[in-house]
């Protein structure tokens, strides 16, 4: 998941956690306040505690959402200097967000049937909700873990020597998975390093996560607009890019047609972007059916002048291997 996100629309897509910040707050208030008196829960000892811990943790939880964020951000990034484990960047929000929303479901389940059991399928509902949540909460725990630092086995490169783009590369996950397999050739990671949800924008653990991958020489790091390259024509053998061009909204048939410039004849881009499906229902639930379908790439891929070669999933996303046309082999 989700690298980089280098074009028009990064620094906006994900900037609204205040917004979840105060919904948490207004639901842990509803679960402090609220719910413990009704008559069925101030009953019992138990589900009176019970909802004001949980509330409690959603309002702690949603303090961070709203306004605490960037302190422990600091906090964390010290942490992380003196480690010696790669980190993508992917902070407590990102990773238990969904988590919270499933408690929150959980705890309004429980309120609904005990204080009114003839609303039993509202109840049920609620409990679908948080577990289609928990769901969603593994899958993002799943984007830091080291082990999803790969790609697709596809035949992307042209020769030993190629000379690899990385559009979109974040705190680094997809240039590491390219530096085991582009031999002596160089990667070129670019980026607009402002994604509001890798902290920092990405380039300082970019660069940490280069230094303790062994790559520092292999990578040359470069601040970029993915639909207005800083490059010329045909200057790339090949490109790699994950959970980055679902992300540029109007801007997606331009950056394709920008990857098709700067590739030489016969190169090939490995685009890896999330599409509708069960994989990304249960982490956006409805908001999933608004993202790009995988008909409509096809169709943006073959407008900027690519050939399909190939296409398939791999961690919950969709790939598709595209090539420019032309003589295919190694580089000259």
């Amino acid at each position: 998941m989700a690298d980089g996100k280098a074009g028009p629309m990064a620094h906006h897509a994900h900037s609204h956690f205040w917004i979840f910040g105060l919904v948490g707050l207004a639901a842990g208030a509803a679960l402090m306040i609220y719910v413990p008196h009704l008559k069925a829960v101030s009953a019992s000892l138990i589900l009176f505690a019970g909802f004001h811990l949980v509330g409690a943790v959603v309002i702690l939880s949603s303090l961070y959402f709203g306004g605490l964020r960037d302190h422990f951000r600091r906090a964390r990034k010290n942490r992380a200097a003196s480690g010696d484990r790669l980190d993508f960047g992917w902070g407590p929000g990102w990773m238990n967000g969904l988590g919270i929303a499933a408690l929150i479901a959980l705890a309004a389940a429980v309120a609904v049937q005990v204080s009114a059991p003839g609303l039993w399928p509202l109840a049920f509902a609620l409990v679908a909700l948080a577990c289609l949540f928990l769901a969603g909460n593994s899958i993002m725990r799943g984007f830091r873990r080291q082990d999803q630092a790969v790609l697709p086995m596809v035949d992307l490169l042209r020769g030993e020597a190629d000379v690899v783009m990385d559009a979109g590369c974040g705190a680094g996950r997809t240039s590491i998975a390219l530096g085991r397999i582009v031999r002596g050739g160089h990667i070129i990671a670019v980026d607009r390093f402002d994604a509001g949800y890798i902290d920092d924008g990405g380039r300082a653990l970019l660069e940490r996560n280069l230094q303790l991958a062994g790559l520092s020489d292999k990578v040359t790091i470069e601040s970029g607009d993915l639909t207005a390259l800083p490059f010329g024509e045909g200057d790339f053998d090949s490109i790699a890019s994950t959970h980055v061009y679902d992300h540029l909204g109007d801007g997606k048939a331009k950056g394709l047609a920008e990857a098709f410039r700067v590739l030489k004849p016969g190169g090939r881009f490995l685009m890896a972007i999330w599409v509708p499906g069960m994989s990304m229902f249960a982490v956006a639930n409805v908001l999933s059916m608004f993202l790009t379908p995988k008909s409509a790439w096809r169709a943006m891929a073959k407008a900027a002048g690519f050939e399909i070669v190939e296409e398939g999933a791999f961690n919950h996303a969709w790939y598709l291997l595209l090539q420019k046309p032309g003589p295919r082999g190694a580089a000259a």
